[in-house]
């Protein structure tokens, strides 16, 4: 489904964090281990350019370990990009991070300056708790809602390390639909932005693809080949979502579907593989490039307007070549 969130504070972060980008060593974005890709935020890609990164992929205790460990291949494999992953229980966050970040930028230890750093992330992957887990207080708000935090974080975390914490942030506008599912089912994406019906079928046919054992286990389905929305009615009767005369409640089967996932209740399930997201990127590619080539024809279209000239027609400049 098609999803935009982009609330006033995430384009206040945005600029915010554009400024002080110039004075930033090395870029940390938390991801969900989920949902490794569609979590990682186009915009910040565009701003960072050159700069260092680290990709932590959080939640790892909730996700595939086999996926995880490909996606951590994965991001070894780009330029000036080192990854690790982390889940709540992870008793040493702290080193691990600053020990990938020193990697990272080596000529800055042992300077006259510090390692400045700055941590952005989606909505909801967990940032405020790690924050509160690397200082050892709590620092950062931390709630079940995306978007709890709105306004930039200056924290001491080394004598040598001066970390930038970021509001949770989005971008515009999600170029593709699978993205949206993705993020809305982990739960990045405000309520009120998102159909919860669509999200839980977009889930459901995920799981029936890549996931089926576990899908059956949890609601004790014998059969998980049926349509998106059967399953879905399934579900909602094994788990009591019924009114009266006998009909389901599917927004009420969505939000148990839903609140199952996020939990890893139905199982630790990766929703992307780097494969298929090769796959989505390459559409997204295809889709910028279409609509860059309608916003040129636009574009002579305004000017031929404004000049009082003729419409443009490729066709027939086409046929005077000839």
């Amino acid at each position: 489904m098609s999803i935009q969130w982009f609330p006033g504070h995430m384009f206040k972060a945005k600029k915010e964090l554009a400024d002080k980008l110039s004075d930033i060593d090395a870029v940390i974005e938390m991801v969900d281990a989920r949902l490794p890709m569609s979590s990682s935020n186009p915009m910040l890609a565009a701003m960072i350019q050159h700069k260092h990164s680290l990709k932590i992929l959080n939640k790892q205790d909730l996700a595939d370990a086999a996926q995880t460990r490909a996606w951590l291949d994965w991001f070894a494999g780009q330029r000036n990009t080192r990854a690790i992953a982390l889940d709540s229980g992870d008793g040493s966050p702290k080193q691990k991070i600053l020990d990938a970040c020193r990697a990272l930028v080596p000529h800055r230890q042992g300077g006259t300056k510090p390692l400045r750093l700055v941590i952005c992330g989606i909505p909801n992957v967990g940032k405020s708790t790690l924050i509160n887990a690397l200082t050892g207080r709590k620092v950062a708000k931390v709630g079940n809602e995306p978007a709890v935090t709105k306004a930039q974080q200056r924290i001491q975390l080394a004598e040598d390390v001066i970390l930038f914490d970021t509001p949770g942030m989005l971008w515009p506008k999600i170029e593709h639909e699978t993205c949206g599912d993705h993020l809305a089912a982990s739960g990045a994406v405000g309520r009120n932005a998102m159909d919860e019906e669509s999200v839980a079928l977009a889930l459901i046919a995920t799981l029936q693809r890549r996931y089926p054992a576990d899908l059956a286990r949890r609601y004790a389905l014998a059969n998980v080949e049926g349509e998106d929305f059967q399953v879905l009615e399934a579900i909602g009767r094994k788990r009591g979502a019924v009114r009266s005369g006998g009909h389901v409640d599917l927004q009420k089967a969505a939000e148990i579907l839903l609140t199952d996932f996020r939990s890893a209740t139905i199982g630790r399930i990766t929703l992307e593989t780097p494969e298929e997201w090769q796959d989505i990127a390459a559409e997204i590619e295809r889709r910028r490039a279409i609509e860059r080539e309608q916003q040129a024809l636009r574009d002579a279209e305004r000017k031929a307007r404004r000049a009082g000239g003729r419409r443009p027609n490729p066709l027939q400049d086409e046929d005077d070549d000839a």
